[in-house]
């Protein structure tokens, strides 16, 4: 892997569970502005403890060495989970600036998944 590789991957990573960990931390306290925010999209509050805690999960995955199997799923779940974010805002109507966010935690899923090293990609056998 070049040195530029890694550097976008590290970087890319280390945002993405910034990212993941701040929104986690602020959806399992269920602040009311971000109750508020998950009833306007037509959720039930108490999804947000799961989506916290599966974000907390993810990130300790995606971080911790080894397991690539367990990344690859945690990378999956982090797609599934900002893609379903995305589509919600958007069938919502909402406005550029509440898309934004799960649009970002996106690009960076992809980015880092895209360049993580061979020894946290589950690698197929022949």
């Amino acid at each position: 892997m070049s040195k530029r590789n890694k550097i976008i991957y590290w970087i890319a990573t280390l945002w993405l569970a910034l990212g993941m960990t701040s929104t986690a931390i602020v959806q399992l306290l269920q602040l009311k502005t971000e109750n508020d925010f998950i009833t306007h999209l037509g959720y039930p509050v108490y999804i947000l403890k799961i989506l916290g805690a599966w974000k907390i999960l993810g990130v300790i995955a995606i971080l911790a060495p080894r397991f690539p199997l367990v990344k690859e799923w945690a990378y999956a779940g982090f797609f599934f989970m900002m893609t379903g974010a995305l589509a919600s805002h958007l069938i919502s109507g909402d406005a550029m600036k509440d898309i934004f966010p799960s649009l970002l935690l996106l690009v960076l899923t992809v980015i880092s998944w895209y360049f993580r090293p061979a020894d946290r990609k589950v690698l197929a056998t022949a």
